[in-house]
């Protein structure tokens, strides 16, 4: 302060990446891998095929859409301004591509069943 013997100082903090963020990708990532395994499970095998393939379509969707929410809640961190001495959060980019991942996953799955009943039942 100009004029007394005191002094603020603001230490700058350097921007973190958030965690919601990088659990929003690894979910998705994980949620397409599961619905890949829910394809070729439902259309290698029989009937018994269209029980794995539920399985894992529970599986598929759960952390699907795990990560389409844990995607939404980093962006909506990310988003939120910080006065200097906050800490500021990055990651935008991670958490986008976990939202789309997580929803292709999702959508995969669901695809993935269907093709499952279709050539198990019918």
């Amino acid at each position: 302060m100009p004029g007394t013997p005191f002094g603020v100082v603001h230490l700058d903090v350097p921007p973190v990446t958030s965690g919601l963020a990088v659990g929003s990708l690894v979910a998705g990532i994980a949620s397409v891998l599961v619905s890949v395994l829910v394809i070729c499970v439902g259309a290698a095998a029989g009937s018994q095929g269209v029980w794995a393939a539920g399985v894992f379509t529970v599986l598929g969707v759960l952390v699907g859409a795990g990560a389409v929410v844990a995607g939404l809640l980093g962006m909506r961190q990310i988003r939120r301004p910080a006065p200097p001495p906050a800490v500021r959060f990055t990651g935008r980019g991670r958490a986008v591509a976990g939202i789309s991942c997580g929803a292709t996953g999702l959508v995969l799955s669901l695809l993935g069943l269907g093709l499952a009943l279709l050539l198990g039942l019918g």
